[in-house]
Formats: C-alpha cells, structure tokens, sequence
C-alpha cells in the first residue's frame, strides 16, 4: 500500500494521473474538510424537505417507471392486523419505508453477471464515485461518503461482475455490487481473498452502514464504471501510442530507412496536432542514427552463408554472406544523373526515395489515433470532476419557489459523452495495431525487407522458419481487435418499461476498449521483437561490409558482386575503379548503429532474448517480450518522453 500523502479529493480536481495512482499503485484519499461542509449542507436541506412532507423523485417516490408512486407514511399491509408476521409484509429493523426505498434499490441492483472486474478498475470506480459525491449535490452524507472512503483506503475491493451496464441512469447494477458492500452484503477482496461483503468489513475494522434520504441513489446512479475503465484504457493508450512510436522507428532503422517524411517543415503544412507530435517523437528516437538516409550503393543484400563466404575467422561465425550488383555503364542510360549521385552497385536498397506507407505515413496514421486518445482525454478530464446522478440538489437556490427548482431531475447519468469519445478510440485501436503488422510483416517478406534474409532466418541448411509465424500471431490479434471496433454507442435497448428509452452502452464501449490494450500491446512487443532481429542483421551486414572494405583489398569486395566483367573485358577498367570507390566509402564510414534510443530498447530486449541465428522454440522469448510490455518496460529505456507514463512492476 501506497504510504504517500494521501490525494485528496474536492470534487473539483481530480486528474488522470491521480486516478491511476489510487487505482493501480495503492494511493489513499482524503475529503477536503472545506467541501465536507457542502456535502452536509446538501444532505440537511434534503432532511429538511422530507420533514416538510415536500415530494422528491428519488427519496419520497418510486424510480425509473415508479417514480409516479409516492410513498406512504407506512406500508399499506401494517393496516392489517393479522399481517403481523406476514412474510409479504418483512419489517426491516424498523427502518422507514424511504430508507427501504434506498436499501431496496441497492440489494435489486446488484445484478451483474461475468467475471469480477480487476482491483484496479474497482478501486477507480471508488475514487471517481467519492469524488463526484464531494461536489456536494447529490444529499449523501458526511458519515456515508466517509465510509465509503474508509473502504477504499483499508483495501476492501468489492467483486463486480463485468457486464450489466447501459450506461444511463448511470451504472446502476457494478455500481449496487460497489455499494453493497457498505450494506454489509455482497462479496470483496481483502488481502488477495474473495469473502463476504460482511466478513471483509469486519477484516478492515468496519461496520455496516444503513442508507439515509436518497444515498442509494446517491451510490448506484452515475458513470462510474465506463469512466473508470474508460480512463484505464487511456492510460495505457498513452504509454503504448509511446511504443508504437519507439517499434516504428526500430523498425525504420533495421531498414535504413529514409527520414524525409519526418521533417517538421512538412508537417507545418498539414498541422494536426497527434501527426506533428509523433513525427517529432520519432525523430527524437531516432537520434543519432547512422542507418537512415545512407546511401543505396552502400546497403548490402543478404546471401546464404557458405563455407567459402568468409576468409577470417571472426567472420567465420556470421550467419549470413553479403553480395551487390554491378550496373555496367550501357545499362545506366537515362539514369545517368542518379549514377552520378550514387555509386552503380544494387544491394538491399531499393534506388527509390520513399519507403512503404507503413514506414512514410507512421505520423499520419499515429497521429490520428494520438489525436482520437487526446479526444477521448478531453471528456474524461470533464467526467472526473463531473456529478452524474440524479436528481441534483441546489440547496442555496435564491429563486426557488418549489422544491422542483432545487431539487432538479436531469439527465447527468447519461454515458453518451464517454461513448462516442471511446468509439472513437475503439475504431482507432486496430488501426494503431495494423500499421504495427504491416510493418512486421514486411520486415520479413524478402520481396519487401530490402536485402534482409527471408523470414529473418539465415536457413543455409533450408531447416528454418524464422519469424515466419510471429506473423500470423500478430494478423490473428490483428484480425481479432477489428472484429470488436464496432461501436456499441450506436446500438440503444431502451429499458425500465421504456421509462429510460435511450441509453448510451457506454459501459460496454469502455469496457471493451480497455480489453483491447493487451491485444495492441502484444501486437506492438511483437514487432519490437521481430524489429530487434532484422536490425540485428541490417546493422551487422553493414558492418560486415564495412570490415571487408577497410581490410584494403578491393578484390575481395569484389568478390561480393555479382554481374561483374571478367577481366581484359572492356568494363572490367571501370568496374574496378568503381568498387574501390565503394570499399573507400564503406571504410571511411563508422559503425554503423541505430538511433540513441532505439539502442537503448534493442539492448533492453537483448537482455532477455537473444538473438535467433538457428530455429528454436520460440514460445518463451514471446512471453518475455510481452511480459516486458504489461511491465512498461521500454518506457524508461526507450525515451523520457515515454519515461513519464511508466508504470510500476
């Protein structure tokens, strides 16, 4: 548990990060003692009216389709004599029918079904539920929103099941399954065990509480849940819109790749905010590098070893043997002021000056979806210090002539706001997670990895596959979060006898989006995984090349090219004159490295997998590399910018 200063909350200044810190790292709360004195204001005036014999939804009448019944002073059975001990008439330890009324609505509630939601998202709920509680609209009081807080900070987790909301009256059945606990009902965790509601107070050192004017509704009618999941889900989004910058860029460097569609003059002319920020970020990352925009003639292709590939003995352990091709002056008509430019040798490199749309359009596609998460985080930042129940009370109303202009029903509970913003990321997550495969997959398809070896394999002896299926696992999820974009938002089921005709389905729409991050974040440590070895291979090919050449021997370069003139021809002159160029350009070059931060990544990964020169299980390194992701583990290592959303083991 988190032993910090508490966090405390107003109603008022809650921010994202807060959030996480209660939710995911244990930190406690505090209510402001200045806004307690509103919350109680609040819970008085209401008090008042009920004495009065003023009627309010919610408190002296029924809910939802009931809200035309007002409640009586007694039930209607106890005017019957012989109904004494009629179990259809249960006296509840001589609570009044309004504190019936709120007990009733909790206990009926609680009627979600599915697997428990994760600590984290309950303990958000909490936060976010006190939190718009502190505004001091909603009648609850101090005692009540106290309890509520002492069950957070002592660790009582209430079990709610995942499905049952439609996001409007709020979250009213995982809500009831938070409450019930207060009751004294339902199950929790503490301490890692799943007991009654009752039993796990008790562990804690509290009690039970009974529900006064209006606090189930209080407690069950607002968007709780789709905001706590919804603003989880972003989160991670953050942290992995960070890696999906840093897996791009290694997967530029392993192509040598070409850095023209990051420069900021040509984002100022399309200047939306998410493409100008990550083409920046990928800059940054890419720092340093000596692979990009090196040129063509200089990129050699990959070649099967033999035993006759390398002469020296630490070359002798390369899984891989390098070749060009020579361009003989008779073809180079047209061509002749490229050839004037780059030297006439075909090696891995294309001679075209764009990559792949997967590489070139990164801040585009990126982009879109950092702004669809910076949407989502706008109505998210509102939501926290919203109050979403119903109805809101205005006690301090200067005008008021009826208590209807003071105690207002409304329509706050309404998730619509949290929907649409979530579609939005929903619909921008397999985007995020299909340019990652895309360029994967190119980064194994020796038609399109520019000189790599097929499947990233050496496969001299024809045995491998290499990362052949990393791919197919990576187009499965892939195919998988595509098949659960469709928006929920769109499809309303009215409910409450068509009292509540339309609803939001926000809850289901966070819901899914936060389910969808651990496909993303697989998809992106599988090409961080895959970008590792064919940057491997790119780095040490050059390098290998760059060896060869400052050894001095143009002849043995040579012996690298293929479609060259035997000697007495009469291109054999030029020939030779030109691969001494090449090899006084490849030994005048340094080691040839990635961008700063990309080596720090590639290092951080090779601390625990290595690279793969045969065919091995690779099961193992799959799980260590997606470990390494729920662990953030490449936000510190990758980047500060990263560094500042990293999480916590």
């Amino acid at each position: 548990m988190n032993k910090q200063n508490p966090i405390v909350l107003d109603g008022n200044s809650l921010t994202r990060a807060q959030l996480v810190a209660v939710a995911r790292h244990g930190a406690q709360v505090a209510l402001d003692p200045r806004q307690l004195g509103h919350v109680q204001h609040a819970a008085d005036f209401l008090a008042e009216k009920v004495n009065c014999g003023e009627p309010t939804y919610g408190v002296t009448t029924g809910f939802g389709s009931n809200a035309d019944k007002l409640l009586g002073g007694h039930r209607l059975r106890d005017e019957l004599v012989a109904c004494g001990n009629d179990p259809r008439n249960p006296q509840r330890g001589g609570a009044s029918l309004m504190e019936e009324l709120q007990h009733n609505l909790i206990v009926t509630h609680a009627v979600c079904v599915g697997k428990p939601f994760a600590p984290e998202v309950v303990r958000a709920m909490l936060v976010i539920r006190i939190n718009t509680l502190m505004r001091g609209h909603s009648g609850i009081r101090v005692s009540t929103l106290e309890a509520l807080t002492a069950m957070l900070n002592r660790g009582v987790v209430p079990v709610v099941p995942e499905k049952g909301s439609v996001g409007a009256s709020g979250d009213l059945a995982p809500l009831s399954h938070l409450a019930i606990v207060l009751l004294g009902g339902g199950e929790a965790f503490f301490e890692g065990e799943r007991l009654s509601g009752a039993e796990a107070l008790r562990r804690a050192g509290l009690e039970p509480i009974r529900l006064s004017f209006k606090e189930g509704l209080a407690l069950n009618n607002g968007t709780a849940q789709m905001l706590a999941t919804a603003a989880l889900a972003l989160d991670e989004l953050e942290y992995l819109l960070g890696v999906a910058d840093l897996a791009a860029a290694m997967t530029l460097d392993a192509f040598a790749g070409r850095s023209g569609a990051l420069r900021p003059e040509v984002h100022a002319l399309r200047p939306h905010p998410g493409q100008v920020e990550t083409a920046g970020h990928v800059r940054e990352l890419l720092a340093g590098s000596s692979l990009l925009d090196i040129p063509y003639h200089l990129v050699p292709r990959f070649k099967p070893w033999t035993a006759e590939s390398w002469e020296r003995p630490e070359d002798q352990a390369l899984s891989f043997d390098i070749g060009w091709d020579w361009v003989p002056a008779n073809q180079r008509h047209g061509r002749e002021a490229f050839y004037q430019r780059f030297l006439p040798f075909k090696g891995g490199k294309k001679h075209q000056p764009q990559d792949a749309y997967c590489l070139r359009c990164m801040p585009q596609v990126h982009g879109a979806v950092r702004d669809a998460w910076a949407q989502a985080c706008r109505v998210i930042d509102i939501e926290l210090n919203a109050v979403t129940d119903n109805p809101l009370i205005f006690p301090d109303a200067e005008t008021a002539r009826h208590i209807e202009e003071q105690v207002i029903s409304a329509g706050h509970f309404h998730g619509m706001p949290l929907a649409l913003a979530m579609s939005y990321v929903k619909a921008a997550i397999p985007v995020l997670a299909s340019i990652s495969e895309r360029r994967l997959n190119k980064l194994v398809d020796p038609a399109t990895n520019d000189g790599l070896p097929a499947f990233l394999t050496g496969n001299e002896d024809g045995t491998d596959s290499g990362f052949m299926i990393v791919q197919y696992t990576a187009a499965a999820l892939v195919n998988d979060l595509a098949t659960r974009a469709h928006p929920a938002s769109v499809y309303s089921i009215p409910t409450s006898a068509n009292a509540e005709d339309h609803v939001s389905m926000g809850a289901n729409e966070a819901r899914h989006v936060l389910d969808m991050m651990e496909d993303l974040a697989d998809v992106l440590a599988l090409e961080l995984y895959t970008a590792a070895q064919a940057l491997d291979y790119r780095r040490e090919m050059l390098n290998a090349a760059r060896r060869l050449a400052a050894r001095g021997d143009w002849q043995a370069l040579a012996a690298k090219i293929g479609n060259a003139p035997r000697e007495g021809h009469p291109h054999h002159a030029q020939f030779e004159q030109e691969v001494r160029q090449l090899m006084a350009a490849l030994a005048a070059s340094d080691e040839f490295h990635a961008g700063t931060a990309v080596q720090a990544a590639h290092a951080l990964l090779r601390e625990h997998v290595a690279f793969m020169h045969r065919d091995r299980a690779m099961d193992g390194d799959v799980r260590t590399v997606c470990e390494l992701q729920r662990r953030r583990a490449f936000a510190a290592a990758a980047h500060p910018w990263l560094a500042d959303v990293v999480d916590y083991p």
